[in-house]
């Protein structure tokens, strides 16, 4: 994004919209938990779920699923809203009404729907030749918030760009993240999240390195510092809401408010239909979501200062990570929660705005970010196994 001429400090105002959010947040993640024993099973719930290759309504269901998966959520309806918000923004950019709200794809607005292109047929290419390794849950999601789209904002729109990057992701990052949870994190215990995010940035890295020698592909249009989004924000107490509800789609290379909320509209509308479809069946959804909007609060209020000097930082790396695998590994816990929410938010945007800097212009900062992610969550969850209170 722009450098922008905001204030370096987000004052009272700005921690009481926030807290406002979280707050409410805490009551209806409350009313879902007390309402969930009488909510009715009108969708499949997730132990039903599958690849059948045989029963196309299936498979879609099984996509759209994996379109969330990077914030653990497994909502077919929430990746279907996901997408429909962000066509309602880009729609909105293209006839330039003023409640767009931010730029999309890295803040470069018209390649969305070219980063949605690569990433869906990453994701169906990925699916339909590792589909077979499903049993129970493998990472098929992954070269959705990876490899595909990130190459798009490297190397601008077009067929070219689009097929390339989703073969190099089936072919890169989804066998790499198989390896990672099957035979590393699964055998140490090691929450699945640090393998999947592992195997994005490590596939990432390949890839780019091989295409520079592929002379099919244009020169880079970006370097990876950029990320415009029009003119100066205003940071006041509205952008933090603004910016908290953003935040849930960056990993998908979205980044917009309008995404955002019907990511969560989507994945709430899905447990009130079925409580044991969503985030894995667990039941957890309503402590996933909290956890994550603290996450996103904390994040915004405690780099405050980056954001304003830098215009742009990485405070969506804890909430698709430490956040919603803490909540998993121990049970959507109120310890488990706050330490999710308040430690990642810490610890995982400036390491990963650390690793950014170091990369080559022509690396997207996925592959610093996605390291991040599985750095954080490798270890935060086992030191937090460690404290009383946190039993795994």
């Amino acid at each position: 994004m722009a450098i922008t001429t905001a204030r370096a400090h987000l004052g009272a105002r700005h921690v009481i919209a926030a807290a406002a959010v979280v707050g409410a947040a805490t009551l209806f993640a409350g009313w879902l938990t007390a309402l969930q024993p009488a909510l009715p099973s009108l969708l499949p719930g997730y132990s039903s779920w599958g690849l059948r290759y045989s029963d196309p309504s299936w498979y879609a269901y099984w996509i759209l699923g994996d379109i969330t998966e990077a914030t653990l959520a497994k909502s077919f309806l929430g990746g279907l809203l996901m997408i429909a918000g962000a066509a309602l923004a880009h729609v909105a950019r293209r006839r330039g009404r003023r409640w767009q709200g931010f730029a999309m794809a890295c803040g470069t607005g018209e390649l969305w729907p070219w980063v949605l292109a690569a990433a869906g047929m990453g994701l169906l290419a990925s699916n339909l030749l590792w589909g077979w390794t499903l049993h129970d849950w493998q990472p098929t999601f992954a070269p959705v918030v990876s490899l595909p789209p990130a190459l798009v904002i490297i190397y601008g729109p077009g067929w070219r760009v689009a097929v390339t990057g989703a073969i190099l992701g089936v072919l890169l990052v989804t066998p790499l993240a198989l390896i990672l949870v099957n035979l590393v994190c699964r055998p140490l215990g090691v929450s699945p999240v640090a393998g999947s995010t592992l195997a994005m940035s490590l596939g990432g890295l390949a890839a780019f390195w091989l295409c520079r020698r592929l002379p099919w592909l244009p020169p880079p249009r970006v370097t990876r510092a950029s990320h415009p989004d029009g003119p100066p924000a205003r940071y006041g107490p509205f952008w933090v809401v603004r910016r908290m509800l953003a935040d849930f789609t960056e990993a998908h290379f979205y980044g917009n408010e309008w995404a955002g909320a019907f990511l969560l509209l989507g994945c709430v509308l899905h447990f009130l239909l079925n409580p044991a479809a969503p985030a894995y069946g667990s039941g957890l959804l309503p402590q996933l979501l909290l956890a994550q909007l603290l996450t996103a609060a904390c994040g915004v209020l405690l780099w405050s200062r980056r954001w304003a000097s830098h215009g742009w930082y990485p405070t969506f790396v804890p909430i698709v990570s430490v956040a919603p695998a803490t909540v998993l590994t121990f049970g959507g816990t109120v310890p488990s929660i706050v330490a999710g929410a308040v430690i990642g938010a810490a610890v995982a945007p400036p390491l990963a705005a650390a690793l950014a800097r170091r990369l080559p212009d022509d690396v997207q900062p996925m592959v610093a970010y996605t390291a991040a992610m599985a750095v954080c969550t490798a270890a935060l969850i086992p030191l937090l196994d460690l404290i009383p209170g946190f039993p795994s």
